[in-house]
């Protein structure tokens, strides 16, 4: 059936101009960003606004990765974050396998109560938490904030993980029990690898929630040497005066490992979110 210019007209009107609008709208701001992280600090803030770097330089990168100890920042959000999803991914497997293989007393209401702590904002928890942590002498501690991160989030992932596992088909772990493995042995023997997708899936909603978390780091570590990316960012902005070419470029630095990361398990990702949105 051929369209019409009308038609045409109509379906670019409805169809692509928002998608163009909301694309423009969320690229903007990240072309901002690199594009300031690459100007001369003196051609920042210079009129008329620049909106390409001429000329070009990679000295703010140098100076947030040397001199404002975002090389310290990046490596330790680095190791909070992975410890996080080793945690979190284990944890998960084993609590989202009893939710979906057992039945038992209370499983209702367990889960009811998984997803009622999502509810709760994390604002309301930093006092008592902050007093509990300085009652253990884990404040300017890195492995509080992955105690902090592993609880908030393996309530969200268990659920997920559950999805996932149902979809498995029980009589392969049957099958290698009777073979002689036990049900720990099975689990990550037999299932581990099948739930690759939604493995991925759990992972990288983990490794950003701590890597991008910011008020928890802020209110427990006071030392500057433990600082993680978002803190250091913080701590960038000055009383009296901003560093905007070295702010930017530690903005890239900390949003790049995202980006690798989503790049390489895209695939996965969606592999993951399609099958634990869909139940056996």
């Amino acid at each position: 059936m051929k369209l019409t210019l009308p038609k045409l007209l109509d379906r670019a009107f409805i169809l692509y101009i928002p998608m163009f609008l909301a694309m423009l709208f969320t690229i903007f701001p990240l072309f901002w960003v690199v594009v300031t992280a690459l100007k001369r600090e003196s051609d920042i803030v210079k009129l008329p606004i620049q909106y390409f770097p001429y000329p070009a330089t990679f000295d703010n990168f140098y100076v947030a990765w040397n001199n404002v100890g975002f090389s310290k920042y990046f490596f330790n959000s680095l190791a909070v974050s992975g410890l996080t999803v080793v945690i979190v991914l284990v944890c998960s497997i084993l609590v989202g396998y009893a939710i979906s293989r057992f039945n038992f007393r209370g499983k209702k209401v367990f889960m009811l109560l998984l997803l009622c702590t999502q509810f709760v904002p994390g604002a309301m928890l930093l006092i008592p938490l902050f007093e509990i942590f300085r009652s253990l002498h884990l404040t300017s501690n890195l492995f509080a904030l992955v105690i902090i991160y592993s609880t908030f989030q393996l309530p969200f992932n268990a659920i997920l993980m559950s999805g996932f596992i149902t979809n498995v088909p029980e009589q392969l772990e049957e099958a290698a029990m009777v073979d002689g493995c036990s049900r720990l042995k099975a689990i990550f023997l037999v299932i581990f690898p099948i739930l690759l997708p939604g493995i991925v899936a759990t992972m990288v909603y983990t490794f950003i929630g701590a890597w991008n978390e910011f008020l928890f780091a802020l209110m427990l570590i006071s030392k500057k040497a433990l600082f993680t990316l978002p803190v250091g960012l913080r701590y960038m902005q000055g009383e009296y005066d901003i560093h905007y070419g070295a702010l930017a470029a530690g903005s890239v630095i900390s949003v790049i490992p995202v980006l690798i990361l989503f790049a390489y398990v895209q695939k996965y990702l969606v592999q993951g979110m399609s099958a634990g949105a869909v139940k056996g």
